[in-house]
C-alpha cells in the first residue's frame, strides 16, 4: 500500500542544530538531512536564538513539527541559556542538548528546564538519529522514555 504523503512519517522535521565545531555540525545535519528531515544550521546560541525568532515569532509563527539540537557550551549563548530563555513563552520546541562536559548537575538542570534528552559527547549519530526519530515519529518505535 503506498505511503499516504500526509502521514506524519511523509513530513520532514524541521531541525534546528546549534553547534560552534563546524565538523560536528556538518556531520550531525547531514546525517539528519540523509534521513529527510529539514535542517537550519547555527554556528552559536546567538545565530540559535535570530534563527528561532524569525521561525516561532515572525509573521507567520509555525513550530509544528520542529525540534532543536543545541550545544550547551557555544560562544554568545549555549544551549541551556537558549532553552531556559524560551521556557516562559506561549510555545517552546523540543530540546535535545549535546555535551561534551555532561554531568549528573547538568542532567538535573537540563531535565528541569524540559529537555527531550541530553547526549555526552562523543556520542554515536546513530544515537542522536534515534532520539530524533523517537521524538519525530512516535508511532514507528516503541515509546521510549526521555533519554535525560
Amino acid at each position: 500500500m503506498p505511503e499516504n504523503p500526509t502521514s506524519k512519517a511523509a513530513i520532514p522535521l524541521r531541525i534546528f542544530v546549534a553547534e560552534d565545531d563546524r565538523e560536528m555540525r556538518r556531520l550531525i545535519a547531514e546525517s539528519l538531512r540523509r534521513d529527510g528531515e529539514f535542517v537550519i544550521e547555527a554556528c552559536d546560541g546567538v545565530a540559535l536564538a535570530d534563527d528561532l525568532r524569525h521561525a516561532f515569532y515572525g509573521d507567520e509563527p509555525d513550530g509544528a513539527g520542529s525540534l532543536i539540537i543545541a550545544d550547551v557550551r557555544m560562544p554568545g549563548a549555549g544551549g541551556l541559556e537558549v532553552l531556559r530563555s524560551m521556557r516562559g513563552l506561549p510555545w517552546c520546541p523540543p530540546f535535545i542538548l549535546i555535551t561534551a562536559f555532561g554531568d549528573p548537575s547538568l542532567h538535573e538542570e537540563a531535565r528541569e528546564l524540559g529537555a527531550y534528552a541530553v547526549l555526552d559527547k562523543p556520542f554515536d549519530v546513530a544515537e542522536l538519529r534515534a532520539a530524533v526519530r523517537r521524538f519525530g515519529r512516535p508511532e514507528a518505535s516503541t515509546p521510549d522514555p526521555p533519554l535525560v
